[in-house]
């Protein structure tokens, strides 16, 4: 049988790791960063973008050397990654993960997207980005990206005591409520760009989240309200059974894991930021849904509601947020100890000290990939230590 290293040994080797690299990585939406892509002529045409993207992201084989694709930092990785220093510091108190969790504050403060467009601090991926329906720039600011970060500004400033990096995080806020609320077809929410008309639920209810909290800091009664209106949108496109699909748009129409657990967390945070108990009923049937639909019984996170494949250390991360968040009972505890023996025993790489992209049926692809992979997995299980310790 084989033997793996402890839970918090296999922590300290991805922050070891990441400290390494400078924090930079590869990403799994990186390709169009090639230097030779970008040197083609048909290299603004949507459809082969979108192809030699998923080129990049499909391929087992890491082609981002061959083809002059940079190693580099991003925003939403480096957020995760001192989110993680912050666990892992309320756990040890170790001072010089305080240190590293600063400067990397202080380089996201830099790296925000463009103000003189965007007026207010927000953030977006290093990387240009074609998906199905439109193009997006790289730093062009995103919800999911401002959220984590000004997450991770808001825990810094407040361990630190540092009013500069829990402002940036408070100003994010106006930004989600000018530029990324949206009102299409008789619905209100968060758009995940500015200027995007499709209803994406995670998207969506992260922005919930974060305006609801920062209006309930610093007492803005609208801000709060039109937190909720957006929140009670998605509430109301739930399913009878709990589930959600992705979003509004046709291809859409798919039921994952880790997107079901944003949602159900950024609900929770949404209920117990603003002491509320609307939304318990929906956050009640889609956990219920999430563990039977999500997991097989030994603690595997599925993909999809309809397949176990691929295999993806995003969906354990998320599972071990959403399990201990949402759920929190003793017996949710004993099954993220399960989920978390599973991601381990079927991806981590034990010669390589980091965690595979993904399993597949019939081949393992592992890429290291900086943001979606290793920050994720140091994040979660720097969460899952701290949070079991206390509660053993």
């Amino acid at each position: 049988m084989k033997k793996f290293p402890s839970i918090i040994q296999i922590n300290e080797k991805l922050l070891e790791s990441a400290k390494k690299e400078k924090f930079s990585g590869h990403d799994p939406f990186d390709f169009l960063n090639s230097s030779f892509f970008n040197s083609l002529p048909i290299k603004n045409i949507g459809l082969i973008r979108l192809a030699w993207l998923q080129l990049g992201k499909r391929s087992p084989i890491n082609l981002r050397k061959l083809v002059g694709v940079p190693k580099m930092r991003n925003p939403k990785g480096v957020a995760l990654y001192i989110l993680g220093m912050l666990e892992d510091y309320s756990r040890t108190g170790d001072v010089s993960l305080l240190d590293g969790a600063r400067d990397l504050g202080d380089w996201l403060i830099k790296n925000k997207s463009n103000q003189d467009e965007w007026d207010f601090p927000c953030w977006g991926y290093h990387f240009d980005w074609q998906a199905r329906a439109f193009f997006v720039p790289a730093g062009k600011p995103n919800m999911i990206t401002t959220y984590y970060v000004s997450r991770a500004l808001y825990n810094l400033g407040k361990t630190l005591k540092n009013d500069r990096f829990i402002n940036e995080s408070f100003n994010s806020a106006k930004f989600v409520s000018k530029y990324l609320f949206t009102k299409e077809n008789k619905k209100e929410f968060y758009a995940y760009i500015p200027g995007e008309s499709a209803l994406v639920h995670n998207a969506s209810l992260w922005g919930a989240s974060w305006c609801g909290f920062v209006g309930k800091k610093i007492g803005d009664d609208k801000l709060i309200n039109q937190s909720l209106n957006v929140a009670r949108n998605s509430v109301d496109d739930q399913n009878l059974d709990g589930s959600w699909v992705y979003g509004s748009r046709h291809h859409h129409n798919f039921i994952d894991g880790f997107h079901t657990g944003y949602n159900l967390e950024a609900l929770k945070l949404i209920s117990d930021d603003l002491e509320i108990s609307d939304f318990d009923e929906s956050i009640s049937r889609g956990y219920k849904y999430y563990l039977e639909n999500l997991f097989d019984y030994d603690g595997n996170a599925k993909y999809y509601n309809n397949s176990v494949f691929p295999l993806d250390m995003h969906s354990f991360s998320q599972a071990i947020f959403t399990i201990l968040k949402v759920g929190g009972k003793e017996e949710d505890v004993i099954f993220c100890k399960k989920v978390v023996e599973k991601a381990i025993s079927m991806l981590y790489l034990n010669s390589k000290n980091r965690f595979a992209y993904q399993k597949n049926k019939f081949f393992q692809n592992n890429v290291n990939y900086s943001r979606w992979t290793q920050a994720w997995s140091y994040y979660s299980l720097a969460f899952f230590i701290k949070t079991i310790e206390a509660k053993d």
